[in-house]
């Protein structure tokens, strides 16, 4: 079990992380970046797991500067609310939340004097995504299903680090001629489709897939242990 601490940003705003430590001597640093539904019990055992794994697991409240204290479910309530939330974060005067990430990067790094890594699902996906690419500390990063990160802009934006990305072949947000677009504009990033819905990796969703997310955290691992050694 990890527990909550407390960050500060550049700009001095505080704001809490779920940590989670290995039984040893963490072999490296993964960030995990929430969904809509706040860092909540699965986005806490997603830490948990990379801690399992030997890592430091670093889940910081990426809310925390539009509403404090957000863990949900995944009722329809739940959904609504979490996209208002994202909507207001997303709102937010650049970096926005983005500063928030690399001060949960470099507490990774500073905590463990190893490599940091970043893994996000659904807007921690596209988060994750932007971290790639525009900010500095990362070795490595897989995204999830990150919820527009194959249109727009995004396609176009360079990533800093080796990247590894998971899509689900059914997902309703993420059209599959986006992500073949997607794959198209970026041949150095490692593109996974999955039978699966969006939002797979979860265990408490009704889209939850065990066969793919099982495939798509080993290969994480195996990404990892690549590019954190």
């Amino acid at each position: 079990m990890g527990k909550f601490i407390d960050l500060k940003s550049a700009d001095g705003f505080v704001f809490p992380a779920y940590v989670a430590e290995p039984a040893g001597a963490p072999k490296a640093a993964v960030v995990v970046l929430q969904e809509i539904f706040g860092v909540n019990s699965h986005i806490r055992s997603v830490a948990d797991g990379y801690a399992a794994a030997g890592y430091l697991a670093v889940a910081p409240s990426t809310f925390h500067r539009v509403k404090p204290g957000v863990d949900m479910g995944y009722t329809e309530a739940d959904m609504n609310a979490g996209f208002a939330l994202k909507t207001a974060a997303e709102a937010l005067a650049p970096p926005g939340v983005l500063q928030d990430i690399q001060a949960a990067i470099n507490h990774g790094a500073q905590s463990t004097g190893g490599k940091v890594g970043i893994v996000g699902f659904c807007w921690g996906g596209l988060l994750a995504w932007r971290a790639a690419c525009t900010l500095s500390g990362l070795a490595a990063a897989g995204p999830y299903y990150g919820g527009g990160m194959t249109v727009g802009d995004e396609p176009s934006r360079q990533p800093a680090c080796p990247v590894m990305v998971h899509f689900g072949d059914q997902d309703h947000w993420i059209p599959l001629d986006t992500i073949e677009a997607f794959k198209n504009a970026q041949p150095g990033v490692q593109v996974h489709v999955y039978d699966a819905k969006h939002g797979f990796n979860c265990d408490q969703r009704g889209s939850y897939k065990e066969a793919a997310a099982t495939v798509a955290k080993q290969r994480t691992l195996d990404f990892f242990a690549k590019h954190l050694a």
